[in-house]
């Protein structure tokens, strides 16, 4: 590696705050919500960006739409950008375009859809999730093109739809549709989980499920109990009856934090709506993020087993549904080329000596991985994602974006 080109890099890299807050708030005004969060999709903040990458000079600059009738146009996009290196191996980088809603308003001190300036953060909804990971790949291939570097590998701009709506329409299209797109020794970074301290390298994910759970008896007049059957009195005793599944799995990973699978009652939906009445029908849902070595078959079953004993005891039947099924995809091995380069990179930018770990939540960077191809996720931010007042730190994103211009001026 080349000390004066990256210490040129770094130099410039850290001139370009006014090139962050310029991009932002041009960004972050464009309401890129999904038909499944009540929006028009994508495509005007892919346009706007497609144009940015064109002034930036980057050469190569393609489309991969995915086609959706529930948005104007009928597409959504899916934009890939390319800067040669010295290799065929790549770098990818990669954002995602749609943002959530914004949620209780009275909760914002500022617009949501205005980038703000405040104290060295930009706030604004789509700061952190995900326009963090777009503006900083941005960011290397205007410091490379600008100072007329060539990196060690190629750098891999991938900007996809429907991230925060199951990515039928982004990533998992990308995969499917274009599979030789993505190479097995290419290094994949998905900037969309972190810790402040820049730490955490997330390598491994947890099993998600999500189950529905509807307790059927019959409604009565509470002042007459032995009429009817309280669907509520059952749910609630079932909610304790799932504790169970601690025990039953009670496997501990130190990868992971928490270490161990959790079984959370989490939503909670209205039965009666009167005081005096005994509900016939009742509505709860478990969160369930299960180690990896779990079949989530077998959690399942354990579930239905558990269900049935209150249905026996309580005299009422339990509709069991599931809401998300994900079976965790496998990791992406600590030592793998992609860990190590990260964690060089950190080490010089952050001084942070960065681990490997395993989260409860899901990214794409699962998507990845079930393909065979080992994907990092990585960046510094506050874990402000879908939260009122969301912002970025202004200071991450120029130091996140040296991160990623080291990797790809690193021989490996």
């Amino acid at each position: 590696m080349n000390e004066i080109d990256i210490k040129k890099l770094f130099d410039y890299i850290d001139g370009l705050r006014g090139e962050v807050i310029d991009l932002m708030k041009a960004i972050v005004p464009i309401k890129a919500l999904g038909p499944s969060n009540g929006g028009q999709g994508e495509a005007e903040k892919a346009e706007f960006l497609k144009s940015y990458l064109q002034t930036l000079g980057i050469q190569e600059i393609r489309e991969y739409p995915a086609s959706d009738p529930r948005v104007p146009g009928g597409m959504r996009p899916n934009i890939v950008a390319r800067v040669p290196g010295n290799s065929d191996r790549t770098v990818w980088i990669l954002g995602h375009l749609d943002v959530v809603p914004e949620g209780d308003l009275s909760k914002w001190e500022t617009n949501p859809f205005e980038a703000v300036v405040k104290d060295n953060k930009i706030y604004g909804r789509g700061t952190e999730d995900n326009n963090h990971a777009i503006v900083t790949s941005c960011l290397v291939a205007k410091a490379l093109i600008d100072l007329n570097i060539k990196p060690e590998f190629n750098l891999g701009l991938v900007m996809v739809a429907d991230e925060e709506t199951g990515s039928k329409y982004g990533l998992q299209h990308l995969l499917e549709t274009y599979p030789g797109l993505f190479k097995e020794d290419d290094l994949i970074i998905v900037p969309d989980a972190g810790e402040s301290d820049s730490s955490m390298i997330e390598v491994a994910e947890k099993s998600i499920l999500w189950v529905k759970f509807k307790t059927i008896g019959k409604q009565t007049h509470a002042s007459m109990p032995e009429r009817g059957i309280n669907a509520f009195k059952a749910a609630s005793h079932l909610v304790i009856a799932l504790e169970e599944l601690e025990k039953i799995y009670p496997a501990s990973d130190p990868l992971f934090d928490p270490p161990s699978s959790t079984f959370e009652p989490t939503r909670k939906e209205a039965n009666v709506p009167n005081i005096n009445t005994i509900p016939g029908d009742d509505v709860f849902y478990l969160d369930c993020r299960v180690l990896p070595e779990y079949d989530l078959e077998d959690v399942l079953k354990s579930i239905r087993r558990i269900s049935g004993k209150i249905e026996r005891e309580f005299n009422v039947k339990i509709e069991i549904s599931t809401e998300q099924y994900e079976q965790a995809a496998p990791a992406t091995d600590a030592d793998s080329p992609v860990v190590k380069a990260l964690k060089t990179a950190i080490k010089t930018v952050y001084g942070v000596d960065a681990q490997p770990k395993g989260i409860g939540g899901g990214t794409v960077a699962s998507f990845f991985r079930r393909n065979g191809l080992p994907a990092a996720v990585w960046s510094t931010i506050d874990d402000m994602a879908h939260e009122p007042n969301e912002y970025d730190v202004l200071d991450n994103i120029l130091n996140d974006t040296k991160v990623f211009a080291h990797i790809c001026l690193q021989k490996l």
